[in-house]
């Protein structure tokens, strides 16, 4: 029998990590709605350094790990 993972939701605001297709894909976004079908609404920064909302499934975000100052 398989363990079902448990699901971490991020409430509005939240600012956590993406895990994209490969680990060099990864970018600190904010979460700034639920979308539908276990999808998020996040923005990030884009490659010309603008802020772009993209969305994501829920199962590739992950919280911050511990920072320095924390």
């Amino acid at each position: 029998m398989s363990r079902a993972k448990s699901v971490w939701i991020p409430p509005a605001g939240t600012v956590a990590t993406y895990l994209g297709r490969n680990r060099k894909l990864s970018r600190t976004v904010r979460v700034v709605a639920e979308a539908s079908a276990g999808r998020l609404v996040v923005e990030a920064i884009g490659r010309r350094g603008a802020p772009v909302r993209i969305t994501i499934k829920q199962e590739n975000l992950k919280p911050l790990q511990p920072g320095l100052f924390d």
